[in-house]
């Protein structure tokens, strides 16, 4: 087994395990309303879509649904951030935004999966002007690096702060008042922030 299938192992095991835990939230959650739920089945189907995608026959899903979902799903985020009128639009949307750019990540890259399936059944097709043709394919890819590169550097500050926020507070957590929920605020912002890791490394991969 080559280096690259060991890591696309890592990452399908990261996002299947991720979508379990999803999909077990969704179907516990207790609160009242239809938000919370539907987060969770969006977050579960954002991590199934990238547990197959290092693989070939992952490709085989079509991209542009994809990218038209997780777009709507990217909207759905930061247009729900308010859940009462005690909320400030700016904070509430704030704490959501990491997830509205996670599913951001997930249409970039099922567009560009899209587009490259496309530019691959054109291939072989003259053009009437190579050259025009390949300014055109270099601009898309700045252009595409570029976004690439926003979305990476976001989510991985994003990880890094989920990721080390809890280090200190771990070591008081026997004196916490209430340790059963300072435990359950250090595992969901660990998902959190091994997810936007791993999705930090497949938008690189898929780049």
């Amino acid at each position: 087994m080559s280096a690259t299938e060991v890591v696309h192992c890592m990452l399908t095991a990261l996002f299947a395990a991720a979508a379990v835990r999803a999909l077990r939230q969704a179907v516990l959650i207790r609160t009242r309303g239809c938000r919370s739920r539907i987060d969770h089945l969006l977050h579960a189907a954002m991590a199934l879509a990238m547990a197959v995608m290092p693989w070939s026959w992952g490709s085989a899903l079509p991209g542009l649904p994809q990218s038209v979902f997780f777009a709507c799903a990217a909207l759905w985020f930061p247009l729900t951030a308010v859940r009462n009128g005690r909320e400030r639009q700016l904070s509430a949307t704030a704490r959501r935004l990491p997830y509205a750019v996670g599913m951001a990540a997930m249409t970039w890259m099922s567009y560009r999966a899209a587009g490259h399936s496309h530019q691959t059944m054109a291939e072989g097709v003259p053009t009437a002007d190579p050259a025009l043709h390949l300014g055109h394919s270099m601009g898309e890819s700045r252009a595409g690096s570029v976004v690439t590169g926003v979305l990476a550097l976001y989510l991985l500050t994003c990880a890094l702060r989920s990721l080390t926020r809890d280090m200190p507070a771990l070591r008081r957590t026997a004196e916490a008042s209430d340790t059963s929920t300072c435990l359950k605020g250090a595992c969901n912002r660990f998902w959190d922030g091994v997810t936007a890791l791993g999705t930090v490394v497949m938008l690189l991969l898929a780049h």
